[in-house]
């Protein structure tokens, strides 16, 4: 979706500036909403891009006000209350109020190295050739989705060049609306500087962006 999380190229938020010797977590409730986010989508039945999309899924000075954390936290509330686990005025006290809803599977202690070590692969097998391939000239489409999309804005509709054939992988527009994984190639994709920024472009710059078949067409 186009929102303020897509901020790549934009102006007017200042250099990044890394934190010299920054900590993993800043707070002990950071631990906890990273656990959770972890532990939930099982019991929840969600996957990574729908999350990502509850994520953006905000107004804009409610999403730059936020801490990162925060937003994983709120988030994941929004997941919950969709799927009626938990309830506002539990989320006000802290703790269950009211009977448990039924759920497929939950995540135990002695599981979670496990399926922290197997991650969430997202490659799979395809019976279609793929449309482009390394050196090929290609653009970015101009699309303007209203839900979680991959592509950043500063790219489309701008021409760059395939680095990279990945493999199919779960295509994250469809699998964050819930229909379905709609496995699509990967690529990487080069762009220049001055493509993207025009004449006062560095034009010894160049940005690599990965990016699914739907997002590219010939050029």
């Amino acid at each position: 979706m186009n929102g303020a999380q897509d901020m790549g190229g934009m102006h007017g938020f200042g250099p990044v500036e890394p934190e010299s010797n920054e900590p993993v977590f800043h707070a002990e409730w950071e631990k906890r909403a990273f656990a959770l986010t972890q532990a939930m989508p099982m019991p929840g039945q969600w996957n990574i891009d729908m999350v990502r999309f509850a994520r953006e899924n905000r107004n804009p000075a409610e999403y730059l006000a936020m801490s990162y954390y925060q937003r994983w936290l709120v988030a994941l509330e929004t997941m919950l209350k969709e799927r009626d686990l938990v309830s506002d005025d539990e989320i006000v006290v802290g703790h269950a109020l009211h009977p448990p809803e039924p759920v497929k599977r939950t995540l135990t202690p002695g599981d979670v190295l496990k399926v922290l070590h197997r991650g969430g692969p997202t490659e799979r097998e395809t019976n279609t050739a793929a449309q482009f391939k390394a050196g090929d000239r290609v653009r970015a489409r101009n699309i303007n989705p209203v839900t979680h999309t991959r592509l950043p804005r500063y790219v489309r509709g701008h021409v760059g060049v395939i680095e990279r054939v990945i493999g199919c992988h779960v295509f994250p527009d469809s699998n964050a609306r819930g229909t379905g994984e709609n496995p699509q190639w990967l690529y990487t994709v080069r762009f220049g500087g001055r493509e993207l920024w025009g004449p006062e472009g560095d034009p010894s710059t160049q940005v690599s962006v990965d990016a699914w078949e739907p997002y590219l067409e010939r050029a």
